[in-house]
């Protein structure tokens, strides 16, 4: 095999990555998915011994938001495409900032009300999930201004 020839093959595979969607009918069972896992999770708190579900249910929940997030809208055209990688590329963006202040207003509100608080991070869900979240939010916001 050529180098030329596996270049392209692999140009070719990204291409096909890069323009991987779900169907729209995906969106529905992703906020299905999102609001049982979210309801799950409330749930929890009412019962002992359930800390070892949590992973799961934060699993679950980002991956309903995915789902949402790749899902095509009814009418998917170049605009709408245009749209969505803003969207993505904003949310970047601020997960960035989010993770870069975050741990020192924590540290800050911990000083401020006189707490013994070292300066934490916190977990790839609080990222994830403020990322998905600002995306979707941000994609549906410009959608509507942009009608």
């Amino acid at each position: 095999m050529s180098q030329q020839s596996f270049c392209e093959k692999e140009r070719k595979n990204l291409e096909k990555l890069n323009k991987f969607q779900l169907g729209n009918q995906f969106k529905k069972i992703g906020v299905i998915i999102a609001i049982g896992s979210f309801i799950l999770m409330i749930a929890r708190k009412y019962f002992e011994d359930s800390e070892w579900i949590r992973p799961l249910l934060h699993g679950l929940l980002l991956i309903g938001l995915l789902i949402i997030s790749v899902s095509k809208e009814k009418i998917e055209d170049e605009y709408v495409d245009s749209l969505r990688s803003q969207s993505y590329r904003l949310a970047f963006i601020m997960a960035i900032v989010y993770s870069l202040v975050q741990p020192l207003i924590n540290y800050a509100v911990a000083v401020l009300f006189n707490q013994d608080d070292n300066l934490k991070g916190f977990s790839y869900f609080q990222v994830l999930f403020f990322m998905l979240i600002v995306q979707l939010l941000f994609f549906w916001q410009l959608k509507r201004m942009n009608k």
